[in-house]
Order: C-alpha cells, then structure tokens, then sequence
C-alpha cells in the first residue's frame, strides 16, 4: 500500500515537470553517417517532427560498429524524451549475430514510419547485366563476387538470403553503412551491394545496375527492374524505420512524441519525400510498433540461424 501510494504521489509531482515538454531541442541519433539511407529518411521527417513539437530537433549522426555506437549513446542517455533514436532491424540482426549487445528492449516504442524494399545493385564494371548472368558467374566461381555490406546488418541479411536462395556463395567486404558501400560501388572496388531505388539516377546515368528488387511486385518507379521472386529467388525483404526512446522515458512524453510523429507522418510533404526515396510511409504507434518489434526480433533471430549467423 505504501509502495503504491509513493508511486501515485511520484507522478502527481511528475506530471506538472513534463507538462511544458519540450522546452529545449531535442536530439535524433542517427546511427549512420549522413547521406546514408537512414540518414536520408529522418532529414525530411526532422522539421515535420518540428513542427508538430514546437521544439528544434536537431539529428545527431553518431556512425561506428554497425550502428551500435548510436545505439549506446541513445541507451545511455537521460530518459526525458530530449533524445530520441532512429532505428531499424539492423537493432535484431546485429545482436543476434554478436555484433553488438544492444537490442529494442532496451527502448520504448514510439513509431514506425516506413518501409524500404532492398534492391540488388551491381557495379557497372561487373561483365554482367542481369541475374542470368550474375547466377552463371556466381556459379562458376563461388566465394569470388565481392558483396559491400555492414556486418551483422540488413545489408549482410539481404545478400546472404539471396546466396541460401539461389545456392551461390559471395564474398563479404564490410562497410559503415550506406554511404561508403556506394563510394566502393561507383569507384568499382565491389561488385555487388544491397541498396534501393534512391540510386534511381544513378542506374539511369549508367554509374549503377539494378539487378532485381526484393519485393512481391515490381515497382512503378522503376517498372524494367524485375523481382527477385519472379526469376526463380524466393526473397522479399525491406528494411523498416522508426523512432524509439531511451527505457523508462516518462509515460506523458511518449504519448506527446506519438501524437506528434503521427501527425507528421501523414504530412503530404512526407510522403513526396519518401516517394523519392523509394519507400513506403507505413506509420505505427506505440502499441503496434511494440508489438511488430517483438515478432521482428523473433524473426530475424530464426534468420540468423537459418543463415548460420547465430551467435546468442
């Protein structure tokens, strides 16, 4: 009865604190370096966000060790709803491949935003311009076809779905994040690299092939690009984003930062930007998001064995 009674009063004094939230800038960790696909995504959503908040929202690109040094900067930081994390399901993979020992239990769920199919990207100094030849190659020297990706990450996932699928094996180079794994691309030191259609023009100004899009259809955006499914891979995959907060972040704020991420979602500006990237706007709030987390972790730790990734 008195632990309950010290809870009530707790926060009754709480309430009125975080009732003029927030009265400073607030901090989005992007665990990536700008320019990268993550990065691209939370740059338009970040004055939306803004604008709902009536508060500055600064990003803050915190890169290194697979996305694992924001990851632990977020988690370390005060529970007051003045930090917030950009995030996405490298947070399953890279803790069950033993990368790193973070993981979304860590955070409270605030939103998911979107959804980006992954597209297998060659570099144009590769002989091959399809997956026919890509599978010919592949097959005739196995552990030779150079992969760019981000160990343990969504960018490891993808291709590593494609070699079970198809019974070829590549060749791993590790990359930070998107950004340098296309300087590597475009500058010819990898063949192949797991990237969407924000390359749209670089395909279309010949510094890029598109091989195929790990989606159920083809995309309008990019019509001539088929689907791995169609010729013969059984892979759909995409990468999901969206925004957590460091555990025990008061209840009252995270009702505020829900609301406000909901309505900036469904900003007209939002979706033309997303459109540009290649991506689906596909919000979710508190609940679902939990939710979706909790079976997405399920799911990329059967994948990881499946793969041979396991490592706790």
């Amino acid at each position: 009865m008195k632990r309950m009674l010290a809870l009530v009063v707790a926060a009754l004094i709480a309430a009125p604190l975080y009732a003029a939230y927030p009265d400073r800038p607030i901090k989005l960790i992007v665990p990536w370096a700008a320019g990268g696909d993550t990065d691209n995504i939370f740059r338009p959503f970040a004055p939306l966000l803004q604008k709902q908040l009536g508060e500055t929202v600064v990003i803050a690109n915190i890169g290194g060790a697979s996305g694992t040094k924001g990851a632990k900067e977020a988690k370390g930081s005060p529970a007051d709803g003045y930090t917030l994390y950009a995030v996405h399901d490298y947070i399953h993979s890279t803790y069950y491949t033993g990368v790193a020992d973070v993981n979304y239990w860590d955070f409270e769920p605030i939103c998911m935003l979107s959804s980006t199919p992954s597209v297998l990207t060659a570099s144009p100094k590769t002989p091959w311009h399809d997956w026919a030849g890509l599978l010919a190659d592949a097959k005739a020297h196995p552990g030779t076809i150079t992969v760019g990706a981000t160990l343990g990450s969504t960018s490891h996932f993808f291709p590593a779905l494609v070699e079970q699928a198809a019974g070829i094996k590549f060749k791993y180079v590790s990359y930070e994040g998107l950004a340098p794994r296309m300087n590597a691309i475009l500058g010819g030191h990898i063949d192949l690299t797991d990237s969407n259609l924000t390359q749209k023009g670089k395909v279309e100004a010949g510094q890029l092939k598109f091989i195929a899009i790990a989606a159920e259809q083809r995309n309008p955006e990019m019509p001539s690009v088929p689907t791995l499914k169609e010729l013969g891979v059984d892979v759909v995959y995409d990468v999901n984003r969206g925004l957590l907060v460091p555990k025990g972040t008061p209840e009252a704020v995270q009702a505020k930062l829900e609301s406000a991420c909901g309505a900036a979602a469904k900003e007209p500006a939002f979706a033309d930007a997303m459109k540009k990237q290649g991506t689906a706007v596909r919000y979710m709030g508190r609940q679902e998001y939990g939710a979706w987390l909790k079976k997405n972790d399920t799911l990329n730790k059967k994948l990881a064995g499946d793969l041979g990734l396991l490592k706790r």
